[in-house]
């Protein structure tokens, strides 16, 4: 299957889970929702031709972990141990972006230096969510403490790329962490909080879209630093 048909194929199966959810499927969400993230795996190794460079085993394995946590969340209802197993899941994917984020090597002449400035807001939003859950967590405190602190930390470093990277590159990267934080913030309003009218549906969107330009920031960074298809080094 050649690589560009992937990201219509993810796309098709996103407005299917999404379909889903919101006119109460759920064969059809048991049938596109494991899909999704084996997709953009395919896809990103294909783009960047079976390269097993560190940056490439750290996306991927962001990736497999967060489609463990897909799996794990959607046996929820029956085992609620699988909330758990899936917020553990999230939470190692994030590390992996992290280290991922981390790894990125930046352009002398366009390093200007990091600006902590930057990461108030993200501090003063990760302090505000918190605060509206910690009453309703319970037993799951420190594991959603954790999540966020851990979430949030992602978030930082994928701004940090800002000042790295060619601009249109880190702003996939920007955006596809924002998209996660909002996706994972009204999930987590919406079952500690307070009930969010057609949550799944923006749930799925924003996650759907985050992993996406994730991904698409890595192949378009891999071609950048490699030169392919004419691409020229940041």
């Amino acid at each position: 299957m050649k690589s560009k048909l992937i990201p219509y194929i993810f796309w098709i199966l996103c407005i299917a889970d999404i379909f889903a959810i919101t006119f109460n499927y759920p064969i059809l969400q048991w049938i596109a929702k494991p899909l999704l993230l084996p997709c953009l795996v395919y896809w990103y190794i294909s783009e960047i031709n079976g390269d097993k460079d560190t940056m490439s085993k750290l996306m991927v394995a962001g990736l497999l972990f967060c489609w463990m946590g897909d799996v794990f969340l959607m046996f929820e209802s029956r085992m609620p141990l699988c909330f758990i197993l899936g917020l553990a899941s999230f939470l190692i994917g994030h590390i992996f972006y992290m280290f991922y984020f981390n790894k990125i090597p930046g352009n002398i002449k366009t390093k200007q230096g990091i600006n902590l400035l930057m990461f108030l807001p993200v501090a003063i939003y990760v302090a505000v969510l918190l605060s509206l859950l910690y009453p309703s967590l319970g037993p799951l405190k420190i594991p959603v403490i954790a999540y966020a602190l851990v979430l949030g930390t992602m978030l930082s470093m994928a701004l940090m790329q800002y000042r790295k990277i060619a601009v249109n590159i880190a702003l996939l990267f920007i955006a596809g962490a924002i998209s996660f934080v909002v996706s994972d913030s009204l999930l987590a309003l919406n079952k500690f909080h307070k009930p969010i009218s057609q949550a799944g549906f923006f749930i799925m969107l924003t996650y759907c879209l985050a992993q996406y330009l994730i991904v698409m920031g890595g192949i378009k960074l891999y071609k950048s630093r490699h030169g392919v298809n004419g691409g020229k080094e940041y």
